[in-house]
């Protein structure tokens, strides 16, 4: 992703630059089911590779940055580097490099492992949802969800990290930790959001027998495969 948005940002870096930097990202092929595992096998080279890019690019100028852009909003200054996905105009979305076909696809397994680990992660603590109760019924359900998602920093990995010392070189680690908890506990906050919102608050317990989210359409009260089947598209 970087080498293809190096020229827009004006690094003045080729992809074969990059490329020799260890830029490309390659698709892993492994049969590990645990993802936390899979990541600590990847990221020391990708930590050794942001400090190769620095160290011979760390002085570049990402261009220039005019007022219209500041009172704009800052738009069109580049002020992070990000290489999740990129959506092109001629070839399509990419994600980390590769085009929606190249992507490699999880075994029955890994799919598995991931589903059961959201599971063992996604009980919302008591006071979360006594913070969602104190709300109107009538506040706007993405007001609702931030409050809820802002409650549940009291359980952050990180922040414990962080006021330990932790070294950065481990901050991943516990952000890993906190990604994975918010995401599990999306489908509950959402659903019981949208019940006190639009069905007159009654909650439906999830179900441990149905992925994540199966168990989003089943906590919002439709049990219709369809709709279990559009919530994982």
């Amino acid at each position: 992703m970087l080498a293809q948005a190096a020229p827009k940002l004006g690094l003045g870096v080729s992809a074969q630059a990059l490329s020799a930097l260890g830029c490309s990202v390659k698709r892993l092929s492994t049969a590990e089911t645990d993802l936390k595992t899979v990541l600590s096998e990847m990221i020391p080279a990708e930590q050794e590779r942001l400090k190769k890019l620095k160290k011979a690019h760390g002085a570049k100028s990402l261009g220039e940055v005019t007022v219209d852009m500041a009172i704009r909003g800052m738009r069109g200054i580049p002020g992070m580097l990000w290489e999740t996905s990129l959506l092109d105009p001629e070839e399509g979305i990419r994600f980390r490099g590769h085009s929606i076909p190249e992507l490699q696809v999880p075994t029955k397994e890994q799919a598995a492992a991931v589903t059961e680990e959201l599971q063992e992660r996604s009980h919302v603590p008591p006071h979360v949802l006594k913070v969602l109760n104190a709300l109107p019924k009538d506040a706007h359900p993405m007001s609702q969800l931030s409050v809820g998602v802002m409650a549940l920093q009291s359980g952050s990995h990180f922040a414990a990290a962080y006021n330990r010392g932790t070294h950065k070189t481990k901050y991943w680690e516990t952000v890993y930790e906190d990604s994975m908890d918010l995401v599990a506990k999306l489908p509950r906050l959402a659903a019981m959001i949208y019940r006190r919102t639009y069905k007159g608050g009654e909650q439906i317990q999830p179900s441990h027998s149905l992925d994540w989210a199966g168990n989003l359409a089943h906590m919002m009260g439709y049990e219709d495969p369809g709709c279990l089947e559009m919530m994982r598209m």
